[in-house]
């Protein structure tokens, strides 16, 4: 029987190499994305069956529907890469709250839906592995993304505290903390008139990626997903006071317009 992997944020980024990750390691995909893109992921993971689900994660019934979409096929899921998140940047004082909350049920409440989902059903079988993407940003203020980084912290958290509980049940769970990578993701925040703007100086998705799986199936409870400059700098901000880490993060985020 098949094993099958499911991938929130698919479409392209960390997601899309997680995808093909996966797809080298035998696994059949149920990959999710928000755009009618989701559905050219067939394409380009040949070799495995692909189930492109296309919905809306910033709603409670996006999440739903995906679960449901697991529910039918018939193998069991033996991975859940909860990565699908976006930022929102410029000051607090200007961005929509509509656009913040938004984001929040994508970067949290999606992820705590099937994540209740998928844990009960892995526990069920007492075996699985769950990848949930958080960010170097979650062990920083981040003013300018003044929301993304506490949405980050949170899943952090809320990863390591379900990695306990499960533990008894056969279930890993792992947290992948990429740092700035070149994708699309700081464009698509509004950023690009600040330092995130460039993807010259930033991490490879493949990369992270890789990085992110082998710590998976090694069962390491997280990994900082980069560089040794990003590793630097996780290390960095553990000691860093929070006024500093501040004032360090907003001298790049801040749009210079």
């Amino acid at each position: 029987m098949s094993s099958l992997a499911l991938i929130t944020g698919a479409s392209a980024g960390i997601g899309l190499q997680l995808a093909h990750g996966l797809a080298e390691r035998g696994f059949d995909i149920v990959g999710v994305g928000s755009g009618d893109r989701i559905h050219d992921l067939p394409e380009q993971l040949p070799g495995v069956e692909v189930h492109p689900v296309q919905a809306d994660l910033s709603t409670r019934e996006g999440a739903e529907a995906v679960w449901q979409a697991v529910q039918q096929l018939d193998p069991p899921l033996e991975v859940a890469a909860l990565n699908a998140g976006r930022s929102l940047g410029g000051s607090f004082l200007d961005t929509d709250l509509d656009d913040e909350l938004a984001m929040l049920g994508l970067n949290v409440t999606s992820q705590v839906v099937l994540a209740k989902h998928v844990a009960r059903h892995m526990a069920q079988r007492r075996a699985g592995r769950i990848l949930i993407t958080s960010s170097l940003s979650a062990t920083t203020p981040t003013p300018y993304e003044s929301i993304y980084g506490p949405t980050r912290a949170f899943m952090s958290s809320f990863a390591q505290g379900l990695r306990q509980e499960l533990r008894e049940f056969g279930v890993s769970v792992t947290v992948l903390m990429p740092g700035a990578t070149a994708t699309d993701f700081h464009h698509t925040a509004g950023m690009d008139d600040t330092k995130f703007g460039s993807n010259d100086w930033k991490n490879d998705p493949s990369v992270v990626a890789r990085q992110g799986l082998d710590a998976l199936f090694a069962g390491k409870d997280h990994v900082v997903g980069g560089d040794a400059a990003t590793k630097r700098a996780a290390a960095v901000n553990r000691v860093l006071p929070e006024r500093i880490k501040a004032e360090r993060f907003a001298r790049d985020s801040k749009p210079s317009s």
